[in-house]
């Protein structure tokens, strides 16, 4: 059997932390290939359901990387994004999830080395936590497809 890696999935304000990820990219720097980066408009677009349904749809991980505090391309974005990622902490903590699955990140364009660091300190994270107890396919005894 082979060693599981953990799936993270990290939602990125297209002006600020995709860039930085595009930037990463092209400096060469090596990041886990686990990290699966989807692009939004702003982290403001970032829906608590979306957070969630991520993990039920089996990452072991969920990250939201935006904008600067204070310097979002749609003003506010990052904020509302903030206080969206903390309700869902607390929802998973209410499930008896670890809050720890989820978190919020803030970056300028310019930081592809810090996109680098964010990607490999959540996935030594989620490493740690181990599997997402909501992915089927690890749970005990049952077969996902």
């Amino acid at each position: 059997m082979s060693e599981w890696t953990p799936k993270i999935v990290a939602f990125c304000c297209y002006y600020c932390a995709y860039s930085a990820a595009d930037l990463a990219g092209s400096m060469r720097l090596q990041y886990p290939p686990n990290i699966r980066v989807v692009e939004l408009p702003c982290t403001g677009k970032v829906d608590v359901g979306v957070l969630l349904a991520a993990l039920e749809a089996g990452a072991d991980g969920v990250y939201v990387a935006g904008c600067l505090e204070g310097d979002c391309h749609f003003l506010k974005g990052n904020f509302r994004a903030k206080q969206r990622v903390a309700y869902a902490k607390r929802l998973l903590e209410e499930i008896g999830l670890e809050p720890e699955r989820l978190e919020m990140y803030n970056l300028s364009g310019s930081m592809g080395p810090r996109f680098a660091e964010i990607a490999q300190e959540m996935t030594e994270r989620i490493t740690k936590l181990g599997p997402s107890p909501l992915n089927r396919q690890h749970r005990k005894g049952e077969v996902g497809p």
